[in-house]
Parts: structure tokens; C-alpha cells; sequence
């Protein structure tokens, strides 16, 4: 493949399936780090390019580098994401419960919570919100279907008991 072959696929994939991208950066990352993640998700996708073979689809190719991507930086940043989580804990709540909380803070909220679900939990949320069938999800991460299955049950229990919390505090 050549360079000229390689930027015109990357250019279509990134047209066709850049939601996928945006998705994976807000579910593991927040304010400036999202755009660190970002380049990281774009250089290894741009390195992971020629290794496609076709074998599977190209949105679950590009899920499989994301999340996987995501997941080495995540791990990386353990130490950086704890200190800022101890920060924003401290935080004082801003709703005052007069005022309706604008949709964008509770889907920040959302993702604050998803944030802190263990990182392949976080992945399997992420890919089910995707609408990613198990299938897929099991192909991307290296699980049995039903293995899929339990855990996302059990991170989206998690999720919805963290976010039952969350809503009262909004």
C-alpha cells in the first residue's frame, strides 16, 4: 500500500467512522486529555492501517485499535486520573435544585461515572452505547460471547446504581 493509498483509506475510515473515535476519547478521558488520546487513537490507527487484512469489518477493526489504545493509555495515566478524581471529588456541588441541570452536565456526568468503571468494563459500555453487538464486542476484546454478556450486565448495574446516585445530587 502506498502512502498516497494509506491517506485516502485513513481519510474515508476517519469519514465514515470517526464517531467511534470521539466516543472512545469521552469515555476514557476528560477536558485537555482528550485531545492527548485523540492523537493517540489517530497515530495508531494511521500505524494499524496497512496491517488490515479485511477479515472483519473496518468499524470493528478500528473499535479493536481504539480500545485497545485507550486501554495502554489509560493504564499509563492511572497515577495522573487518581489525583484529578481526588480533586474533583472535592468539588462543591453547583446545582442548587432551583434551576434545571442542562443536558450537557448530565451527560458529562454520565461520562465522569463511566470514567470510573474498570477500563475493559468502561470499553464494553462504551461499545454497547454503540450499539456494538456482542458479537463484535466479544471479537474486539477477546471474550466469549457470553462472557460479554455478564460483564456488560454487571458494568451497566454498576453504572445505573452510580448514576441513580448522581441524578439526586444534580
Amino acid at each position: 500500500m502506498t502512502q498516497r493509498e494509506q491517506q485516502e483509506r485513513f481519510d474515508r475510515w476517519l469519514g465514515d467512522h470517526g464517531a467511534i473515535l470521539h466516543h472512545v476519547v469521552n469515555g476514557f478521558a476528560w477536558g485537555d486529555d482528550r485531545n492527548d488520546l485523540m492523537q493517540e487513537l489517530l497515530l495508531a490507527l494511521w500505524k494499524a492501517l496497512p496491517a488490515f487484512r479485511e477479515e472483519s469489518k473496518i468499524s470493528t477493526f478500528i473499535y479493536r485499535v481504539a480500545h485497545n489504545t485507550a486501554l495502554t493509555w489509560r493504564r499509563t495515566r492511572l497515577n495522573y486520573v487518581r489525583k484529578v478524581e481526588a480533586f474533583e471529588a472535592e468539588l462543591p456541588t453547583q446545582s442548587t435544585g432551583l434551576h434545571p441541570v442542562p443536558d450537557t452536565e448530565l451527560l458529562e456526568r454520565i461520562y465522569a461515572e463511566i470514567r470510573r468503571l474498570p477500563a475493559v468494563d468502561r470499553s464494553l459500555i462504551l461499545l454497547s452505547l454503540d450499539g456494538v453487538a456482542y458479537r463484535e464486542m466479544a471479537e474486539i476484546h477477546g471474550f466469549s460471547e457470553s462472557n460479554v454478556g455478564v460483564r456488560l450486565n454487571r458494568a451497566k448495574q454498576q453504572l445505573a446504581k452510580a448514576m441513580k446516585g448522581a441524578v439526586h445530587e444534580l
